[in-house]
């Protein structure tokens, strides 16, 4: 299982740039960031800084969204940066969340992400996209091999995901959920002819590595806020029983409005509804040892990647901890069922 971690393009950049500097060097796979350009920086200025300073890792938005800019030019984004760093880019997108509601606009419908999917992906590769009713090609895009990794909780987007996504992004870490996302995608693959086995799964849900396990939900119950505003559109178009699982439309029974100056902070005051258990539920808590316990339980599922949301107080230990203990231990394992 690979290993990734989300940043906030928090100024100053060249913080950020430093800490995708000691993501690589600690075994990290991919550095992500959120894509929202009112409350954060332009992440695709960061990226290139990121890319001219490490040698390996993947980097790309978590996620971003076929409203908020020119479908074509998010594709020159990345078939640029493809070009000068040799393909170490992936763009994960959805239908779009604070990017959008902080301009006033409501997320993109389905049907225009499915055409954004292929648009994005046939042109950052060299190859001819229809959009717009005109067939458009980059004349000077070659060898690019850009992957689009959907991220989804509601059905119809689970179902794209399956029908074009290269990969599937679940943004948060309960095992249970994950397996029913994860089956979801799948079966939507095998009815579009596709290999489900094909497919990658990502699961992102902040991690934090220590004892205080109060601190730590404190710090971390901002997710189950934003998690909140992704099930509330469900429930608000399909109800609240049988689109996704029950333990999701649960627990927002409680939300009341949310504040996108605070979306993603650690003491954001409209999370106050998350319970204790999503918050265990939906993110890795505790020393190192439970964090290796769910990681396993995810990796049993097919999930091929972890990535790590550092939006805390202790960022720069978790990294350390992961870079240290939790990542080798990973490596380790199928050498140890090996022998």
């Amino acid at each position: 299982m690979d290993i990734g971690v989300v940043f906030q393009c928090d100024p100053p950049a060249r913080e950020l740039v430093s800490l995708a500097q000691r993501a690589e060097a600690a075994g990290f796979s991919h550095v992500w960031t959120f894509d929202s350009h009112l409350l954060w920086q332009e992440p695709f200025v960061i990226y290139s800084q990121i890319l001219a300073q490490t040698e390996r890792v993947i980097v790309g938005p978590m996620v971003t969204n076929p409203g908020t800019r020119d479908w074509t030019v998010t594709a020159s984004h990345f078939a640029t940066l493809n070009e000068m760093y040799g393909n170490r880019t992936v763009c994960g997108i959805g239908r779009g969340d604070s990017a959008l509601r902080t301009l006033g606009y409501p997320p993109t419908s389905i049907n225009e992400l499915r055409d954004c999917v292929t648009v994005i992906r046939e042109l950052a590769n060299g190859r001819p996209a229809t959009y717009r009713g005109q067939e458009l090609r980059f004349p000077w895009a070659t060898g690019g091999e850009l992957e689009v990794w959907v991220a989804a909780y509601g059905p119809r987007a689970l179902a794209l995901a399956g029908e074009v996504g290269d990969g599937y992004i679940l943004q948060l870490a309960d095992p249970d959920i994950a397996a029913w996302m994860i089956g979801a995608v799948r079966a939507a693959a095998q009815r579009a002819g596709r290999d489900p086995a094909a497919i990658r799964f990502c699961v992102a849900a902040p991690a934090y590595v220590g004892d205080d396990l109060a601190h730590q939900r404190d710090q971390c119950r901002w997710f189950g806020g934003m998690v909140g505003n992704h099930v509330a559109d469900i429930v608000g178009r399909y109800g609240a029983t049988g689109a996704v699982p029950q333990a999701l439309t649960d627990y927002i029974a409680g939300r009341q409005g949310y504040d996108y100056a605070e979306h993603g902070r650690a003491g954001n005051r409209h999370a106050d509804f998350v319970p204790d258990e999503i918050v265990d539920r939906f993110c890795l808590l505790g020393p190192v040892s439970a964090h290796l316990e769910k990681l396993e339980r995810l990796r049993a599922l097919g999930v091929d990647q972890f990535a790590v949301y550092l939006q805390h107080d202790a960022k720069e230990q978790t990294l350390a901890a992961y870079g240290e203990h939790v990542i080798p231990a990973l490596r380790a394992e199928p050498a140890a069922n090996a022998t």
